[in-house]
Parts: C-alpha cells; structure tokens; sequence
C-alpha cells in the first residue's frame, strides 16, 4: 500500500485525495491546512489526519482551538509518508522542495510551477515510462494535459505536426471570488503563451505555439486549435474522429445532436452522470467541429480547469513508485477506481 501525503488541500488537493483514496493501491496517510478553517471539516468527514503546513508550535496549537484535532508539522507527516503530492499555493515549489529532498521523501507538484523545479513533468499519454522510479515530477497544467490528449495521438498517427492553438481561458475557479476580470476580455500579452511550450515539455517533438485570452467565466477552458500534418498524412476528419474516442480521458460528442452547444451543457453532462463536484476529468471535443481539410486540421475542446490534472497525478504516483510501467494500465486501474468510487 502505497502512503500518501497531500501537501496543500484546496481546490485541486481535496480533489487529489479522494482520487487517491479511491485506488486500492493507496492510502491517505494526512492532509495539510495552513491553519483551522472550514476546509478542515470536510478532512474530519472524509477520516483523513489533518497535519499543519508549518511545524510551528503555535500554529499546529492552533487547530485544537478551533476543534480540530491535528496530529503535528509537515516534517511529521513527511516521515510517515512514502511520497507526498505538493498541491500548495503556486510559488511555494522551490522551499517545499528543499523540504522534501531533506526528508528524501518522492515528490510530485503541480502546473503552477515551472518545469525547471524537478526537471521531468508528466502526463499519462505522452511520457509515462519517463518517470518511472524518478524521485520527483511536476504534473502539467490543465491546459497542457488537455492538450497533449488531443495532440499527441495525433503525433504518434502522423509522425511530425506543428500546432498553433488559441486558449479562452477561464478567468478563476469557482470558488475564488478576488480575480477578474468581470466585465472584459483580458488577452495574455506574452506571446507565446506559456501553455503551448508547456507541452513541448512532455512531449518535445511536437511543435507548438499557443495565444490566451481570459473571459469572464468560472467553468472551463476552451482551446481553438489548428494542426498542420504532414502533407503525406493518410488521415481523414473521420479517423481523426476514431482517432480520439479510442484515447483514454477523451470524450467526442456532436454538441448539436445532443444539445451541448457551450461550456455550460458541458459541465452539466458531468453533474448528470453523478461526478464529485461536477467534475470533469476527460477532455471535451465537438465531434461536428473537427474538420481536416487538405493538411490542416481544425477543432476546439473544451477542459475542466479543477478536476482533468487529477486522475494524472494517481498514474504519476505509480510512475515515480515503479508500480505500473504501462500508461494505458494505470489509466485504466486508476478510472475504473474513481468510476467506482463516485458510484458511477
């Protein structure tokens, strides 16, 4: 059984642990909490130790003042831990990483931090077998892992592509009210955005240039991409279509026939088939908008920015622990656990 810690249990933590309690491979050996507030409740429901991110006295004191029962400092936590998942606050990479080398614990972070941290990031699809038995990995934003679903049996098909992607990015997470913008389109005037390069760092050979504008909306993110394949490919818009709905954590669905036409229908699809949270682990294709025309390819997909990461970071546990050298494996055990777990 495989002992793990989750650093930082917010948004994307809480998510993380219910992922991994789900797997019969796993186990919550603690969670962390800057201090008691009402993210504490829902570890006291879910049975999972509640530990302080500070090994400070009086902020673990803290907690017994508000009820809470918390059972020591990060550095405890570390030592009876057999890897521990980093879902802090973005920034906060560089010191908890000092922390985890010191306890020589296996360590895995999430997109908010650079690559250059650990020097390997992850997704399932495209480099697996890359991180097996590393000590540390840093899994790729939403906005990469939808990406690299989409291209990277593209890649594999064809052998060489060149993408050029705009990304509509939600302006915060549902349940962040201090971040706009509320009333306007912001673009991202760094260009290349970081989340087309981002790709080329788990999948190098693919050549990727990406645009981002933020709208005001909390659901999703959707990806306006353009593929140019080799002008010899032997594809067409239907294998492209066959293509994709063989692919793990790929949904293809005609948004007309089955009246999906935006984000919205999107993320109520993943409330009726019983998901926690709503979630949406897969990434969302309009099947009526793939086109193929001559070498180029067109199409847009829609990501879950709170919930696609998170069956990633189940596959790079057993990536870094040695336990599944597979990717389509530990895809399959880790899906088939959360299915099962949300009484899907």
């Amino acid at each position: 059984m495989i002992k793990v810690a989750i650093n930082g249990y917010g948004t994307i933590g809480k998510r993380v642990a219910d992922a991994v309690d789900a797997q019969d491979d796993m186990e919550v050996i603690g969670v962390t909490k800057t201090g008691p507030s009402f993210g504490c409740q829902l570890a006291v429901k879910k049975q999972y130790p509640i530990f302080c991110t500070s090994d400070d006295e009086e902020r673990i004191n803290a907690f017994s003042e508000q009820g809470y029962v918390c059972h020591g400092g990060i550095s405890k936590l570390l030592e009876i831990a057999d890897i521990v998942i980093d879902c802090s606050p973005g920034k906060m990479g560089k010191i908890n990483l000092e922390r985890y080398k010191k306890s020589g614990i296996k360590h895995i972070f999430q997109g908010g931090e650079k690559h250059d941290l650990t020097g390997l990031s992850y997704t399932s699809c495209a480099n697996h077998e890359s991180a097996l038995n590393a000590n540390g990995a840093r899994v790729v934003s939403c906005n990469t892992t939808g990406l690299s679903r989409t291209l990277v049996p593209l890649y594999d098909a064809c052998g060489d592509i060149t993408v050029e992607c705009t990304m509509i990015r939600r302006a915060a997470d549902p349940g962040d009210s201090s971040k706009g913008p509320i009333n306007a389109i912001k673009p991202v005037l760094k260009v290349p955005s970081h989340h087309g390069p981002d790709v080329m760092t788990v999948k190098p050979e693919i050549k990727i240039n990406s645009l981002a504008v933020a709208v005001p909306t909390t659901l999703m993110h959707v990806h306006s991409i353009v593929v140019e394949l080799p002008v010899n490919h032997n594809l067409s818009t239907e294998s492209v279509i066959k293509l994709w709905k063989e692919q793990p954590r790929v949904i293809v669905m005609n948004g007309t026939e089955n009246r999906i036409p935006t984000t919205a229908e999107v993320m109520e699809l993943s409330r009726d088939i019983g998901r926690k949270w709503g979630d949406l682990h897969e990434i969302f294709v309009w099947e009526e908008a793939i086109s193929l025309i001559d070498n180029k390819l067109y199409y847009f997909q829609a990501i879950h920015q709170e919930s696609d990461v998170i069956p990633e970071n189940i596959d790079c546990i057993r990536a870094l622990m040695g336990t599944n050298s597979d990717w389509k494996d530990s895809v399959s055990i880790t899906d088939a656990a959360i299915s099962k777990y949300n009484g899907i």
